[in-house]
């Protein structure tokens, strides 16, 4: 297997883009990444795509070859991925499949998705096509439901209090707040999170991120092509996928997803690091909740103490792992197929030394989706050159 490389990123900002289509999002991020490696787009061998809810929300599929077509590029293999919110994982986990296995010297993974538009009812059923609906849609169950249930029973196992989820809403917010990307910032206090309007119990509307569209990119190439681009050499370490159950019912124990769990460790030994070794992560905080039992998951916090960590501080930059330094999905949002390369366009930026939030020496950092009920995870490690 040959060594993989990013050789540049391009992201939207993520919020409201009211005045522009699916389609111009994810060629702007695309273009991005193509403009700041500096390799000809006759180069590019392959094209992924991450979305999820495009011919629900704005009528428009074959997404792949469309964006394509407007990134000026060959009659190359163009795929459109979908795992719920991992689709954009699964698209750079198929790009740098492509260069590893020999297919291509370049490849190039692009997430988008554009939901604003629609109204809540019709966004909440289209989300919904990520469960099991002739098992669990039946029950009238949303996510905001399954990760309520997920709060609870870690709270009635581990004792984790509202305060200590209100710590993950507070620290997302702030470190949102030096990301230009994000779209729901904010400094925050206990009090106006507890009186926000209550979604599902106990989570309340700002336990849980925004509709969004946006778009991201990154172009991923080989080690020869690397050594010729001007970029700061940033390699992929591991780039894993793995499954869960489809089924709430199929799960043990909802303090924790087994597909999590399964692709941390599969990405550390591929890499050859341990949990410890991580500089900092960007992980899948859909709900405030989700940021600590994942934290626990990958093994970067110690079980049942993701509330007690955040609480403490421990998981805030400058604490023994920073968790979500762009914001994560509360603070940035949540374009659904965009998300997950969103954050390696963030982690990618924490390995250069370039992000608005730095964290201080970052050499070493992973990001995590989890979709659906857990069906569908993907775990990538990123590290400098020199690390």
């Amino acid at each position: 297997m040959r060594r993989v490389f990013v050789a540049g990123i391009g992201s939207t900002a993520f919020g409201r883009h009211s005045g522009t289509d699916i389609e111009a999002l994810a060629i702007k991020a695309g273009d991005a990444a193509i403009r700041e490696s500096g390799v000809s787009r006759k180069e590019v061998g392959a094209l992924y795509l991450g979305n999820f809810v495009a011919g629900p929300l704005v009528g428009q599929e074959v997404l792949a070859g469309l964006v394509a077509d407007g990134l000026g590029l060959g009659q190359i293999p163009c795929t459109k991925v979908e795992g719920a919110c991992a689709s954009g994982g699964i698209a750079f986990r198929h790009a740098s499949l492509a260069i590893s296995t020999g297919a291509c010297d370049v490849a190039i993974a692009v997430g988008v998705e554009k939901m604003t538009g629609a109204d809540t009812p019709t966004v909440t059923a289209a989300l919904n096509c990520a469960m099991d609906n002739r098992a669990d849609g039946v029950s009238g169950l949303t996510f905001p439901g399954l990760f309520g249930l997920v709060w609870k029973l870690h709270a009635a196992r581990y004792g984790t209090t509202r305060s200590d989820v209100s710590s993950v809403v507070r620290k997302n917010k702030a470190n949102g707040l030096r990301n230009p990307l994000a779209q729901m910032a904010a400094h925050i206090d206990d009090e106006a999170i507890l009186n926000s309007a209550l979604i599902c119990d106990p989570l309340r509307l700002f336990d849980c991120c925004p509709v969004s569209d946006g778009a991201a990119a990154v172009l991923l190439v080989s080690e020869e092509v690397a050594r010729a681009c001007s970029t700061p050499m940033v390699e992929v370490a591991a780039s894993v996928q793995t499954r869960g159950s489809a089924r709430i019912a199929g799960h043990p124990d909802l303090c924790s997803f087994d597909a999590t769990v399964a692709a941390a460790h599969a990405a550390y030994d591929m890499a050859g690091l341990s949990p410890s070794d991580i500089d900092f992560v960007e992980l899948h905080d859909c709900f405030s909740i989700a940021e600590i039992v994942d934290s626990e998951d990958l093994g970067v916090v110690p079980r049942g103490q993701g509330g007690i960590w955040a609480r403490e501080g421990r998981t805030r930059i400058g604490g023994d792992v920073p968790i979500n330094p762009s914001g994560g999905l509360l603070a940035k949002g949540h374009p659904v197929g965009a998300t997950g390369i969103g954050q390696i366009y963030e982690t990618v930026l924490q390995l250069r030394g370039a992000h608005p939030n730095q964290v201080k020496d970052a050499a070493i950092g992973l990001t995590h989706n989890l979709g659906g009920t857990g069906v569908a995870c993907t775990v990538n490690i990123l590290r400098r050159s020199d690390a």
